[in-house]
Formats: C-alpha cells, structure tokens, sequence
C-alpha cells in the first residue's frame, strides 16, 4: 500500500491534478516501501544480495565493505556474510579470531542458525554497527562435505539465514562457482557481479551471468539480476578499453563503476569504513560512489541512464587500428559513459589511481 499510495500521487501529477492524503508525502511513502521490500517481489522486509564471480582479485569483497560502509553511514541495520574461506570481509569490519563462524551455521542445517553466530563489527559506533557472520579458513573444508548431503545442500544458507532482523545482508562469495556460492545464490533476492575492466575478468562476465540464470531457474522465488559494478577503474588506456567492451557487451546491465583509489585497501587494511577515512584524499569521492551503487543495489533505486559508447574503441594492443565489439574495424573512438576525463591515454608518470 505505500507503494500505491506513491503511484497514485505521481500520476495525479502527472496528469496536472493533485492527490491528497493524510500521510506522508509520495516520495517519502515511496523510499519507505523500496526499503521495506514490500509488493515488489521480495516477500519480506529484508533485502538480500549475493556479490558473485568466479574470479578472484576482481574486488568482491572491497565492494562488499563499500556497500556496507555506505548502509552503516546511512544509519541502515546492515549484515555481511562471508562465504570466503579467505574471511577478508570478516578481517574488514575488524572482527580477528572469532569463536563462532559461518561454517557453525551451515553445519547444523537448522532455520535461524545463522543469527547464533552474528558478531558485531568494530568500526566507529553509530548506534547501528554492521553486523557480520565471520568465516575462517576452515569453511574450505565444508564445501566437499555439502557435496556429500543426499538430499541436498544448496539452501543450507537460506534456511540458516531465517529470522534474521536487518535491513540489508550482504553476502561475499568466494571466488568459485562451488557450493558455497550457490548457497549464497539461493539465499539471495538480487545478485550482483563484480568484475574489473581488463581482458580475463571480462571475458568471466558472462559465465557467471549464465550461473545465476541457472540457479535463478531452480528457485521457487525470483532471483533479481542486480547489475554488474565495474570494479578497480583506472585511467589508463586498457581499463577504458576494456570498460567501454563490459558497456558495448552488457549495456544498461553496468552500473556506474568504483575508480580504482589507494583510499580503499588503506581502509580494507585500517578495518575502517572508507566513510571514516575522508581527510584522506580519495576517500570521500570513493565513498560518494559507494553510496551511489548503495542506492541501486541496496535500496532498488533505478540506475542513471547509461548511454551505449560508439562502435570503434582503441584496442590497447594495436591502438592504431580500432575495433568494434567483435573485434573488426570502425573507424571512430568511443567515451566510456563512466569514464573519467583523460581516461583515454595513461597519466603522466603512469599513475593509475588518479593521482588521490
């Protein structure tokens, strides 16, 4: 009902009458009924999100700790699970050696598991702190004996996840497409994958999208394809090569991208938000395109219009003979949609982080 309400009031004024009610006004029913995920297919107040590639080094988990950094900032009730044996989203949030994990929780197979194992993050407190479902290297060892389960153990997370009171979980898959990550799928509402623009993360896109296509296949409930962040964009040549191909191959599927900052391992190594780090130069611009990509995929807001770049780009192996997406000529040059200025050749001194 806010989400009729707010649809009612948008179209009055659209047509040039006006809609009257003795709530709030239509935006703020609106926002109200985004974020409590009711009537739009999530079925509950809590929104799930799966941040997936079978690649590793793409930046799953700085993604992963920008969002939840941008939900703690926003005074949003956040929780991060790490299905990464590497439990780099655990070490994140400033939580070292905990006693209970993950792997607790997907070992017992029972409804509401996961809500034993929550340990509070240690970042500045808000009055919200995340929380975070800790990993450790022993939920390697998890994985082959969930292959063993004769019934399955695909949903071993969605039925651990059950009763969980927040507003946004956000869950770091490892690097694989095994069964941690198709647990993760299975539990989630939206996944999103990250990648970063360069030739072997590219070409990994489209497995993974065709992985959640299938899992999304198997599911009782709707499996939402969230979008792909390009992770890690720097100004160089070959990164707006290869961003301007993620944007010619997956079009309006690319959300506007996280430029590649020393501002965010400092943070990832200080167990701090990048939110709390903005003296430091690159932070805050860091931190804004966090809260933008927080917007789209924490709050289902609609991405900014994404304008498809021209057929000929650079290739960065043979600049002089342009290609289109298949690799065949064209004669002009393409602008990334997401591109920063100067984007095009490499910064003097071959900086690759902007110079922040």
């Amino acid at each position: 009902e806010y989400l009729t309400v707010a649809r009612m009031g948008r179209f009055c004024k659209a047509a040039g009458g006006e809609f009257r009610h003795s709530g709030p006004d239509s935006a703020t029913l609106e926002a109200t009924a985004i974020r409590r995920r009711r009537v739009v297919g999530y079925g509950g107040d809590m929104s799930v999100v799966a941040v997936v590639n079978q690649k590793g080094g793409v930046g799953k988990t700085t993604v992963v700790l920008g969002l939840a950094a941008s939900a703690w900032a926003a005074g949003v009730r956040v929780v991060v699970v790490d299905l990464d044996p590497q439990a780099n989203a655990t070490t994140g949030l400033g939580v070292f050696g905990p006693t209970s994990t993950v792997d607790d929780a997907l070992a017992v197979d029972r409804p509401g598991s996961l809500a034993e194992v929550l340990t509070v993050a240690d970042w500045p407190d808000t009055g919200k702190q995340p929380l975070v479902a800790p990993s450790s290297p022993v939920l390697a060892v998890r994985e082959p004996q969930l292959a063993n389960d004769p019934i399955g153990a695909q949903d071993r997370l969605a039925v651990a996840i059950q009763g969980i009171d927040a507003d946004l979980v956000l869950i770091d898959c490892p690097p694989s497409l095994g069964l941690l990550t198709v647990n993760g799928l299975f539990a989630a509402d939206r996944a999103l994958v990250v990648t970063e623009p360069g030739a072997w993360a590219s070409d990994g896109v489209q497995q993974i999208v065709r992985s959640i296509e299938r899992v999304a296949g198997r599911r009782s409930q709707p499996l939402e394809f969230a979008g792909i962040a390009v992770n890690k964009l720097g100004r160089t040549r070959d990164a707006r090569y290869w961003h301007e191909q993620l944007v010619l191959d997956h079009g309006e599927r690319c959300l506007p991208p996280i430029r590649q900052r020393a501002a965010l391992p400092e943070a990832a190594a200080q167990s701090l938000p990048i939110h709390s780090l903005a003296p430091r130069a690159g932070a805050s611009e860091a931190a804004a395109e966090f809260d933008v990509l927080y917007r789209i995929v924490g709050l289902g807001q609609p991405a900014p219009e994404v304008e498809e770049p021209d057929a000929g780009v650079p290739d960065p192996a043979n600049p002089a003979a342009p290609r289109d997406g298949a690799g065949n000529g064209a004669a002009t040059t393409a602008s990334a949609p997401w591109a920063p200025a100067g984007a095009g050749s490499a910064p003097e001194g071959g900086r690759t982080d902007g110079g922040l």
